[in-house]
């Protein structure tokens, strides 16, 4: 049986002849991204081979590899089988995963601290208590100790923050890559890979070992026992929060698209090292694709009471779109793909340092770029993708349907088109730049959100210049900015002027839950008022998605 070894993790093991490399990493626990889903289009998951290694078969006509990276014997791993003993080189992105930027602050609004979880003092003992009825004691006094958690578990990111419930202060925070991406990077993929109880019981564990690692993290700077923390509150879409509490999500994944969870109600806690009186609060849950950091989002954006027409959109590898018509609600998703992460982009990155993360052409044609960390860029983030495009359609470089357009006059612009192993390409730097193929994964996604958008405003008969303001949430939407929402299409352009950024209100959301049980029977009867549409039914939505693609 061949052997294959991972220089970096010094790890050594036999496999199966005929097994990828991405396989064997997969077994010995070694991380390589697979953002395309392990079908060989985004080539993230590049490794290179190293010199002791014998046979490995390379499926060619997949790799988007250029020439001068075969040649030095990078491959990528979820296309090389193994024939024969093979030394693997896997490139080390830890340093770029702990300057990750995540936005972990969202709108809110003042409310009264009314936690679920309280504490009295009987002289003798503290009673603990939920809801005001008594779960548990603790010796002697600790009534002046008593936090809860928060957790936004995105597809791509985790956010925890510790709130001391007593004064709703939040004392500490946290924030890393979800490290289930790894093995599945969107929604639709991370369903499939957790269909088998092996998958799911992966990805939970990826996600437990993230929440101790970031807990942990915060009970040491804020000096706290974790056994006084009493309550954990979970915000994440639905399959998220599926796979949290160790639920099969394939469900979601077929038609009738089925959730096992309502939402609005409290699960076990074990695993989590706090209280062992603590539990976890799941807010409800809208739909299978519209999850509890969507309900989150309606609470604090207070959608049910405000007058005139909002869209709220939070925009990431799940597009999910809530229209509030003074106070009644309507919701949808849309399967955005990660392109708005800055994967399956051929120099595509996350939000880290050396990312490009804004881009803007003068009238001379002069070139002008901020990016992460200063310095010259390495890649392009989802936000500087969506500029370069937009920017590149405003001055006509890329034409409304999304290719290079022949017959710019600008000298520099014309200068930057080269070839990129025969194909098109818009350089940046000499290392950085967009291809046709880009270009396409950015129409695909904003065409998707488009279509979202217009379907739903179709369905309730609400015009473009009717909808009053427009917010657009996720941490990724954070860091967009309205012009290039506009000069792509994601946005119609009666949207100019009325958009706001609402960061990360699944987050902001979760701590309104945990601070405040007025809002739990109150969001509860919300969520059940509100229209859930499912677009794959919505007649004409195939014709409408392929009239979005357009810039």
């Amino acid at each position: 049986m061949p052997r294959v070894r991972f220089l970096n993790e010094n790890l050594s093991l036999t496999v199966e002849d005929g097994v990828t490399i991405l396989e064997a990493a997969r077994t010995a626990g070694v991380n390589i991204e697979t953002p395309c889903n392990a079908i060989g289009l985004c080539g993230k998951c590049r490794v290179k081979l190293g010199s002791a290694s014998s046979t490995v078969d390379i499926d060619s006509q997949k790799s988007p590899l250029s020439k001068a990276e075969s040649a030095r014997t990078y491959v990528l791993a979820c296309q090389s089988a193994i024939h024969g003993d093979v030394d693997v080189l896997v490139e080390d992105r830890s340093a770029e995963n702990r300057s990750l930027r995540i936005l972990s602050e969202g709108s809110s609004f003042s409310y009264e601290v009314k936690p679920f979880i309280t504490k009295r003092f009987n002289g003798h003992v503290t009673e603990i208590l939920g809801g005001g009825i008594p779960i548990g004691e603790e010796d002697g006094d600790t009534t002046e100790e008593c936090y809860g958690v928060v957790v936004d578990i995105g597809t791509t990111t985790l956010v925890a923050s510790l709130i001391d419930l007593k004064t709703g202060e939040e004392i500490a925070t946290e924030s890393m890559l979800n490290p289930q991406s790894a093995y599945a990077q969107d929604v639709l993929a991370r369903i499939n890979f957790a269909s088998c109880p092996d998958g799911l019981a992966t990805l939970r564990r990826c996600f437990i070992e993230a929440y101790l690692t970031m807990s942990k993290a915060m009970y040491e700077h804020a000096v706290i026992d974790p056994m006084r923390v009493y309550e954990v509150v979970f915000s994440g879409n639905t399959t998220m929060l599926h796979i949290a509490c160790g639920l099969d999500p394939s469900p979601l994944g077929r038609y009738p698209y089925i959730s096992k969870l309502g939402g609005g109600e409290h699960m076990n806690a074990e695993g989590l090292h706090i209280s062992p009186f603590g539990r976890i609060y799941l807010p409800p849950v809208i739909s299978a694709f519209v999850g509890a950091d969507i309900t989150s989002g309606t609470l604090v954006s207070r959608l049910d009471e405000i007058e005139g027409i909002t869209a709220f959109i939070d925009v990431g590898t799940n597009g999910e779109i809530v229209l509030a018509r003074d106070g009644v609600l309507s919701a949808t998703s849309t399967a955005a793909g990660p392109a708005f992460e800055g994967m399956n982009i051929a120099r595509g990155m996350r939000a880290a340092r050396g990312a490009l993360e804004s881009f803007a052409i003068g009238a001379d044609g002069e070139i002008s770029c901020s990016v992460i960390g200063g310095g010259e860029p390495i890649g392009i983030c989802g936000s500087g993708l969506l500029d370069v495009v937009g920017e590149l359609v405003r001055v006509g470089v890329i034409g409304k349907n999304g290719r290079f357009a022949e017959g710019h006059h600008n000298e520099s612009l014309k200068k930057a088109l080269r070839s990129v192993d025969g194909k098109r390409a818009f350089f940046i730097t000499d290392e950085v730049y967009i291809t046709q193929r880009d270009i396409r994964q950015a129409q695909l996604a904003k065409g998707a959100v488009r279509a979202g958008v217009e379907a739903l405003m179709s369905r309730l008969g609400v015009s473009d210049d009717s909808v009053d303001r427009v917010l657009i949430a996720g941490s990724f939407g954070y860091h967009l900015n309205e012009r290039s929402l506009l000069e792509i299409g994601l946005l119609p352009s009666a949207f100019a002027g009325k958009v706001l950024f609402v960061g990360n209100t699944s987050q902001s959301g979760g701590t309104a839950f945990l601070l405040n049980t007025d809002f739990r029977e109150r969001m509860k009867d919300v969520v059940g008022r509100i229209d859930k549409i499912e677009l794959a039914n919505e007649p004409g939505f195939e014709k409408l998605f392929v009239n979005s693609l357009g810039f």
